[in-house]
């Protein structure tokens, strides 16, 4: 059983090495322990700071792509190295990293394919009031979204095992802590939470630069997110909506031209209301099913997707093998 643990870095030159010792040098249930440091086009030397603390892997990108990308190359490379299991956790050390075993023992045990570490959000001293609300006001609308029980939406201390990791698709540029756990919901992941402790802040949160900032881009990728996935009830729901709004004023009108005897064409407005959002419900309904039928080839890409992914990772081994 091999476990990498990957860490998504971004000018983290400063806090990385003490990160790095933090981190266990082995665990129970697992043969080979590796780390792998995701140097986000940093410009501080994070790179150069991970190799001299003597992590295994270094993957650096070509820019700053933003924690989603780099996330998303750290699973390829943990995968093409044969990790069983990723670990992923920050750079600035928020989590402890002795609950890196609670976090891998429901993968071990088969009992999950997703483990996420629950800070306790509702009661997160580090965090603001607001903050806290908003946690848990994410984590709500999360929920829904992806029809489980979610405690800690934006948590990024989590273990994926080697199939879930391989079936992990991130499209958004923001974050891949929201879009994940909607995608694992769609394609019926088997996820867990353990509850993780957190040390004290080292610096401001990179990813919630402001309020209005953190908002407008977690609800876009929300909605983006569950819409990809659920697109048929999205749809449906907009045309419902927009049917509903149409009989009202239909119904208005023809309550008054029944009971003004003909007379009553002086609504004749509400008429043109009627007909507009009628029609309008109409085409949504019919992008609905449209958009359904283009998710079913979605799903074929993501399964060739999936085969060419599993297929390079598994190569590395078999030359591996093929050598000896």
């Amino acid at each position: 059983m091999k476990l990498i643990i990957q860490i998504p870095c971004y000018n983290e030159a400063a806090v990385l090495p003490h990160t790095i010792q933090q981190l266990p040098r082995s665990l129970p249930g697992v043969d080979v322990l590796e780390t792998l440091v995701v140097d986000d086009g940093s410009q501080d030397g994070t790179a150069q700071a991970a190799a001299a603390a003597g992590v295994h892997h270094v993957v650096s990108l070509p820019g700053h792509l933003g924690l989603a990308s780099a996330f998303s190359a750290g699973l390829d490379r943990a995968l093409k190295e044969g990790a069983d299991i990723i670990v992923n956790t920050d750079a600035d050390n928020q989590y402890h990293a002795e609950d890196i075993q609670r976090l891998i023992e429901p993968i071990l045990n088969k009992q999950a394919q997703i483990v996420v570490g629950d800070r306790g959000v509702a009661t997160l001293q580090a965090f603001s009031p607001l903050k806290r609300l908003l946690q848990r006001l994410g984590s709500w609308v999360i929920a829904r979204a992806s029809g489980m029980q979610i405690p800690d939406a934006t948590s990024g201390f989590r273990a994926l095992s080697r199939e879930a990791a391989l079936r992990t698709l991130v499209l958004s540029e923001y974050s891949y802590t929201l879009e994940t756990l909607i995608q694992a919901g769609a394609r019926h992941l088997r996820v867990a939470y353990v509850p993780v402790r957190t040390n004290p802040q080292t610096r401001p949160s990179r990813l919630m630069r402001s309020i209005p900032h953190y908002l407008a881009n977690s609800s876009t990728t929300i909605v983006r997110a569950y819409t990809l996935y659920r697109p048929l009830r999205v749809f449906t729901v907009l045309g419902v909506i927009l049917l509903v709004a149409g009989a009202i004023p239909g119904l208005r009108f023809l309550y008054y031209f029944l009971t003004e005897q003909g007379q009553g064409v002086g609504h004749v407005q509400s008429l043109i209301l009627a007909a507009v959002l009628l029609i309008t419900g109409f085409q949504v309904l019919l992008i609905g099913l449209v958009a359904d039928l283009i998710g079913f080839n979605r799903k074929i890409l993501e399964e060739l997707l999936y085969r060419v992914r599993r297929l390079e990772s598994d190569a590395p081994a078999e030359r591996g093998s093929n050598e000896r």
